[in-house]
């Protein structure tokens, strides 16, 4: 997360000084502090019952590996332009190489894998349902804004 948040921050002043734009109305404030704050309680939750069956983890694992792997995709397929805020440039294009050929958002499918990935590894029956439903209605309402910033900034896809 450390990585990520560090390569963000850097893209995120580049787009700013190519002249990108931030559209109103996103969660990402929310976002910020949710997405640690999921991933924690699945853990805590998870100190607290022995741990599931080695099948299980090894699943899990599997899983967080081929989600990060996923974004890892999508982060290199975007290039400077990827943020954890939606900021889009006028002018530039729309990425439709890498995991964007086969998925319109393969970020969030990705982090969708990652929540899931360590539900599984923590055996969290509680806390994983709800940090799934509850991140899964910020992405959702993140993909409508960027959705939204692409198709008003660039214009339709």
């Amino acid at each position: 997360m450390l990585v990520e948040a560090w390569l963000a921050a850097v893209n995120e002043r580049h787009q700013r000084n190519r002249g990108g734009i931030e559209p109103s109305g996103d969660v990402y404030r929310i976002m910020r502090w949710a997405y640690p704050a999921a991933f924690l309680g699945m853990i805590a939750e998870g100190a607290l019952r022995s741990l599931p069956p080695p099948p299980w983890i090894v699943a899990g694992m599997g899983l967080f590996a081929l989600s990060k792997a996923l974004k890892w995709w999508a982060i290199r397929s975007l290039g400077s332009s990827w943020t954890f805020r939606v900021i889009v440039v006028p002018g530039s294009q729309r990425v439709a190489s890498g995991p964007y050929r086969y998925l319109r958002h393969p970020n969030y499918a990705a982090v969708l894998g990652e929540l899931i990935a360590v539900s599984v590894m923590t055996r969290a029956i509680v806390a994983g349902p709800i940090a799934l439903a509850g991140f899964g209605a910020l992405m959702l309402a993140r993909i409508r804004t960027e959705d939204a910033a692409l198709d008003a900034i660039l214009g339709r896809h």
